[in-house]
């Protein structure tokens, strides 16, 4: 992409709530927006009702939103937003990967990490879609607010220079406020790891243990977030910012965050299969392949390994609790 290159028509390749927001963001920008989904029965409600009634009802998809079914819908689009699950990320890349043109960038919008090739999402949809730039977006935003128009800032990454500013300027509009940056490893790693640890806060706060066990397993859950980018080249700038504390503040303390909602449910009693209530909770995948990465690089990620624990069947939450309270006494540093 030309700095000079003008972004006429958006294609968001997912059709759930995050997508169908980007893609309201996207024609609130001024551009013409395709918004693909799997479902044809879903995209047809889309088409008839002009709003996404399984995923974000009540929410009016904007006049230059359009719905569809057929991923060619790819092939005149300027920019590619990819708002489909974690590991769902190299399936969908592979299968439009001929499709998209040359030079078109290829912006990643899903939290997580690939289990089994412990890879990120920027390098699982550059070796999907070699020769592409791919860029991230992420930070503390929910589908629902986006979708409104509410204020919300985020950040957006691409390594090549000048990508991730053009993004920014191109797809941002007065209420979505677009922070660019070349630290894609760290703004990567701040969503993955809130997620995990938003399972932690909604636990704790399922079982009752109140405000100030939430703020201290904010506080340590970020300490865990800072070491685990620092082994694997993160800019703690960057996880100082939006995409890293930002993004775990909002996440750890809402119902409207899946993985928090997850947690919440879990620590109320319910089964793993109540508690997901039939809704994706990154965190819940991304526990045990960021657990097994930070082992490997011995870097302490004690909550972390606590949800993975509880995740896996290993212990129960008043283990899971224990474990955490008894651990030995340290410096804070």
């Amino acid at each position: 992409m030309s700095e000079d290159q003008r972004i006429n028509h958006v294609a968001v390749i997912g059709a759930g709530s995050w997508g169908t927001a980007l893609a309201n963001v996207s024609a609130r920008a001024g551009h013409k927006v395709s918004l693909w989904g799997r479902d044809a029965g879903h995209i047809e409600v889309m088409k008839e009702a002009r709003q996404n009634i399984a995923y974000l009802p009540g929410i009016t998809l904007e006049n230059s939103v359009l719905p569809s079914s057929d991923l060619q819908c790819v092939r005149e689009a300027d920019v590619i937003l990819l708002v489909v699950p974690a590991q769902a990320q190299r399936a969908v890349a592979l299968s439009i990967r001929t499709l998209v043109r040359a030079g078109v960038p290829v912006v990643v919008c899903a939290k997580g990490i690939e289990r089994t090739t412990r890879q990120f999402m920027a390098e699982v949809v550059s070796q999907a879609m070699p020769g592409l730039p791919v860029a991230v977006l992420s930070g503390p935003s929910f589908a629902h607010d986006v979708a409104k128009g509410l204020p919300t800032a985020v950040t957006i990454a691409c390594n090549l220079p000048g990508i991730a500013k053009k993004l920014a300027a191109s797809l941002g509009t007065s209420a979505f406020r677009l922070y660019y940056s070349d630290d894609v490893r760290g703004v990567e790693i701040g969503g993955s790891a809130k997620n995990v640890l938003a399972i932690a806060c909604g636990i704790a706060a399922g079982r009752g243990l109140g405000a100030s066990a939430n703020a201290a397993l904010v506080a340590r859950g970020f300490a865990e977030l800072r070491r685990f980018g620092a082994a694997f080249g993160a800019q703690s700038e960057t996880l100082m910012g939006l995409s890293g504390l930002g993004d775990l503040v909002l996440t750890c303390g809402s119902e409207q965050s899946r993985n928090f909602a997850f947690g919440l449910a879990l620590g109320r009693g319910k089964s793993l299969a109540e508690a997901s209530g039939g809704k994706l909770a990154e965190g819940a995948f991304t526990a045990g392949v960021l657990v097994d990465m930070a082992r490997d690089r011995d870097v302490e990620v004690p909550i972390c390994e606590a949800v993975n624990a509880l995740l896996t069947g290993k212990i129960d939450i008043p283990s899971a609790i224990e474990s955490l309270l008894l651990r030995p006494q340290r410096s804070e540093i």
